[in-house]
């Protein structure tokens, strides 16, 4: 049996140092002037190196959105698939050829609208794959209705009064679908980005990455709040692995829980309750602490926001499991006739 955690090791290596420029298609890139995508595309093709992968042996499936157009700009394998379904065509493809390290390309109207029964599914699952979900909160190639995740009262081209529904919070429903890693960043914050989508294509099996992105066109400064240095400062929490949650100016803000209700909040640190302050564990076997981190900032305001890693924890993974159970079988019963299974005791005529 293949070990869960060798196995990007399956993949064939490249020959040769490879650059960024390597990972560059010739296709011209299009996305509205000022989009954030650019910097998500930046990112990956600056990242993908390090893996030290063939281009061949790396695929990245799309959906429908501005974000999907990715696969045209890699040097790689890609497919521009239908609305909602890259994650059911990743998975197949995955599982068929574990020789091949494949990615999926989404957005928050792609994957949580029409795909999210497929989104939550490979997610529990846990096959192998790195989905990036970039979610600017707006339906940008249909020009401006309001998606899954835009706030309650959002006034949108399709929400003339205000959006009625409430957002879904990607992190929390990735974290209740038992993922095994699950983390957000922002597409402006280079470094955090870069580090993220690091730590996701290390980790065997699914990892979801939500990436926070600016739609200039139609959802212009959606993230501002996290943005701006100022604001930034007392509303992004940076999770790290066996650090206290601190934050603010000079770590003067923390997260600690509520004994009465176990919940999280966040508190001014004080010497009385500098010892309450959570110490993050993103490797925690259960997902409880990980689900509060996610519930911690308001849908609107967007204050008090955690990005980071919330959970990275090793599960079976789902293409390891299947090849196991064939291998197994053909041992015991030897390989399969399709021939004879199509024309087996369990067929009928049915008469013209």
């Amino acid at each position: 049996m293949t070990d869960p955690g060798t196995l990007l090791h399956l993949v064939p290596r490249a020959e040769g140092r490879q650059t960024m420029k390597d990972f560059k298609s010739d296709q011209e890139v299009r996305w509205c002037p000022g989009c954030g995508d650019y910097a998500v595309l930046a990112a990956v093709q600056g990242f993908l190196p390090e893996l030290g992968l063939a281009r061949e042996n790396i695929v990245f499936v799309s959906g429908i959105g501005c974000s999907s157009r990715f696969p045209y700009y890699m040097n790689t394998y890609g497919m521009h698939s239908v609305h909602g379904r890259a994650p059911a065509i990743a998975t197949g493809l995955a599982v068929s050829r574990r020789d091949l390290s494949v990615w999926v390309v989404t957005g928050d109207g792609d994957a949580l609208s029409i795909g999210g029964n497929h989104l939550i599914h490979a997610l529990r699952r846990n096959v192998n794959l790195k989905i990036l979900l970039f979610n600017n909160r707006i339906y940008g190639l249909t020009k401006g209705q309001y998606s899954p995740t835009s706030e309650s009262g959002k006034i949108t081209k399709s929400t003339p009064m205000g959006s009625l529904d409430a957002p879904f919070n990607p992190v929390s429903l990735a974290l209740g679908a038992e993922a095994g890693f699950v983390a957000r960043t922002i597409d402006s914050d280079r470094k955090h980005l870069t580090e993220t989508l690091r730590q996701a294509a290390d980790h065997p099996g699914t990892a979801l990455v939500e990436i926070y992105q600016n739609c200039n066109i139609y959802n212009d400064g959606a993230f501002e709040t996290l943005k701006d240095r100022q604001r930034a400062e007392d509303a992004v929490i940076r999770l790290e692995h066996d650090r206290p949650i601190l934050f603010g100016a000079d770590g003067s803000r923390g997260v600690v829980r509520d004994h009465r209700t176990g919940d999280l909040e966040v508190v001014t640190v004080t010497p009385e309750n500098g010892s309450e302050v959570l110490v993050h564990d993103a490797r925690a076997t259960s997902p409880t602490t990980a689900f509060a981190l996610s519930r911690l900032a308001d849908p609107a305001t967007l204050h008090h926001t955690p990005i980071g890693v919330f959970r990275a924890v090793r599960r079976p993974v789902y293409d390891t499991l299947m090849s196991d159970q064939l291998e197994n079988a053909v041992e015991r019963e030897g390989k399969g006739d399709l021939a004879a299974l199509l024309a087996g005791g369990d067929t009928w005529t049915v008469p013209g």
